[in-house]
């Protein structure tokens, strides 16, 4: 859509989005600096603690960066890969998880508050969405999470609807969002979607992370012709961006740019950048080149037609911007020192009506527990997965078809228990790594309390853990020969269902605490097989100091409750070789598992089944969240 017939369509659903306008927040940062530790690594470690042990284990990313945004302004933060653009956004949005950050940030002329988080937006470089919700339904499912409760639903889906109108979304908004196996709606329309879910709380201030990054220059100037409009309705925007176009680069209302060391090389008006350069020595050569490709050239050190090497031209902008604009900037801030007082003492009113969260626990739960079932009934219950359980039922049913034997029986109660303790163990380890993401992002924001998302997690897994492992139990079932009573069958479908959940606690639990799927997988595999070696299944004699590993396995109390599910010590089967008759509690293998203890180990499978998830959400907790 050109951006003549956005502006037309979006004029009414603007003011919508714009009625309750937001406070004008001035945003001053002054002499930031920001450290991390690192590690040294081979001989190198001690030779260096040797030569310099001051600079040991430590490494400046940003090195005296200061600045002002006032509202009806945006600023480009420019520098190349590894300037620590990025790295300032996150700690002027208050994002910035570890290391050691110094210098003064203030909302005007104020510390970051709950007040001033409800009034930020930061749009992340990544476009994190849930792959199979729809762009209405991303945006419903948003305002219904971040706006007040003072909001009723009919006025939060309406705000996202003006939201997807101003965007100019309407014609995807029943398109799903999309990820890296499903088809969605463009990169362009993601990068909408992501500003407009910022959008929702019309905020005062508002981040972003290279919002044009993989996106080619119609889309990118479009997202930027977006954010100048809302700069323009008196908002204070801030992003960083990497290369951008000349059109684009005259968007911004002023440019910070940072070398590739972290210093701080310009901060000023857009327009004055390439005479500020001009003046120090440094022309361009040709007057269509991109003023943007200019500065980065400078901010690695190179300048077409100049001999001097990269390192003299870094300290020659480096000892120039500290001569020439460092003590200016910090005159503009004393001149606008005490403007916006009566925003200020707004705010200072106000503040006092923001609570932490902007909804209650309940209604975090239920709206996160409705996006949950939308989202992965599309991964559980897709036709890849039950035409796998239904042909895999038949083939069971067929192989055990009407099996009096008791050892075959018992291999089917067997198989019964492997498949379902490591089915639902590995498609639940990668639940919290791939939701990290998301998770840190919402979480960031306000959104809802872990305990809300955790509980809408394990509920909404409920009836995808269970209706598959359900229909392999009614198939095989009759098939395969088992007791064929209501009260066999009902026993043996409970103990399935109860040991492929605790099965899933632990894979959530493994999961959670290690973060990486491709590890939580290896190491997960040692576990299972540790699980079923250790219960004494392949091995007679299991060496105690291995043994205890059966009491923490699900699979060991599940196998010994289902063969309780079906038969009793004084049941008869038929001996090999003289066919007499022998007690069921005698054979060998059921002697040395045992039939009895049935409430022990429902209490045993019980413990893990909470145990496990409390691990699970004792390792989500340690998901850094910066403080807002």
């Amino acid at each position: 859509m050109e951006m003549k017939q956005l502006k037309n369509q979006t004029n009414s659903d603007e003011q919508e989005v714009n009625k309750k306008q937001s406070y004008p927040v001035t945003l001053k940062f002054d002499n930031i600096v920001y450290k991390i530790k690192t590690k040294n690594q081979g001989f190198l470690k001690h030779t260096s603690r040797k030569c310099n042990p001051k600079k040991l284990g430590e490494k400046i990313i940003l090195k005296g960066v200061t600045g002002e945004v006032v509202p009806g302004e945006m600023l480009a933060m420019l520098g190349p890969s590894g300037s620590g653009k990025t790295t300032l956004l996150n700690a002027l949005g208050r994002r910035l998880i570890g290391g050691d950050l110094s210098g003064s940030i203030t909302y005007n002329g104020k510390p970051f508050s709950n007040g001033m988080n409800r009034r930020t937006g930061f749009v992340t470089q990544d476009d994190i969405f849930h792959p199979h919700l729809t762009v209405i339904e991303t945006l419903i499912f948003t305002a219904l999470l971040r706006l007040p409760q003072s909001f009723t639903l009919e006025e939060k889906s309406r705000q996202a609807k003006a939201v997807i109108s101003q965007l100019g979304l309407t014609k995807c908004k029943d398109n799903i969002m999309g990820g890296a196996f499903v088809r969605g709606v463009s990169g362009g329309e993601r990068k909408r979607v992501s500003i407009g879910q910022e959008m929702l709380i019309n905020p005062s201030l508002l981040f972003l992370d290279e919002p044009t990054s993989g996106l080619d220059s119609r889309s990118a100037q479009q997202v930027v012709s977006i954010l100048l409009e809302l700069a323009n309705g008196g908002r204070t925007v801030l992003m960083s961006i990497h290369q951008p176009s000349m059109n684009i680069f005259y968007m911004f209302h002023k440019i910070l740019l940072l070398s590739s060391d972290g210093n701080p090389l310009y901060f000023g008006k857009t327009e004055n950048s390439v005479d500020y350069f001009s003046c120090i020595g440094y022309s361009i050569s040709n007057a269509t080149t991109n003023p943007a490709d200019f500065l980065l050239d400078l901010a690695e050190g190179v300048c077409p037609g100049r001999l001097n090497g990269e390192k003299e031209i870094k300290q020659h902008l480096v000892s120039a911007y500290k001569t020439n604009l460092s003590d200016r900037i910090k005159e503009e801030f004393l001149e606008t020192g005490n403007l916006q007082l009566s925003a200020q003492f707004e705010e200072q009113v106000d503040e006092k009506q923001f609570s932490e969260w902007n909804t209650s626990w309940i209604q975090q739960f239920l709206v996160l527990l409705k996006r949950d079932l939308k989202e992965r009934k599309h991964e559980s219950f897709s036709g890849m997965n039950v035409c796998q359980i239904l042909v895999f039922s038949c083939i069971c049913g067929l192989l055990w078809w009407q099996s009096s034997s008791l050892q075959d029986q018992m291999g089917f109660l067997f198989f019964c228990t492997l498949f379902w303790s490591v089915r639902p163990f590995y498609n639940s380890v990668p639940t919290f790594p791939l939701e990290r993401m998301m998770l840190t992002k919402e979480r960031s924001s306000s959104m809802y309390r872990l305990s809300s998302y955790f509980i809408a997690k394990t509920v909404a897994d409920l009836p995808m853990e269970l209706v598959l492992p359900t229909v392999f139990v009614v198939i095989t079932y009759w098939m395969g020969g088992l007791k064929p009573t209501a009260a066999h069958f009902f026993k043996t479908l409970f103990v399935i269902l109860y040991g492929a959940l605790v099965s899933q606690g632990v894979g959530l639990a493994l999961g959670a605490v290690v973060m990486n799927i491709k590890a939580s997988i290896t190491f997960g595999s040692v576990i299972v097989e540790t699980f079923f070696l250790a219960s004494g299944y392949y091995v007679q004699n299991v060496p105690k100091f291995v043994s205890w590993c059966k009491y923490i396995s699900p699979s060991y109390f599940t196998y010994k409750l289902l063969l309780a599910s079906q038969f009793k010590a004084d049941d008869i089967y038929q001996c090999v070789p003289n066919n007499a008759t022998c007690k069921i509690g005698s054979y060998p293998a059921i002697q040395k598992i045992g039939l009895g203890n049935v409430g022990t180990s429902i209490a045993a499978l019980t413990v893990m089944l909470v145990g496990y998830r409390v691990i699970a959400y004792l390792a989500l907790m340690r998901i850094g969240v910066a403080a807002g």
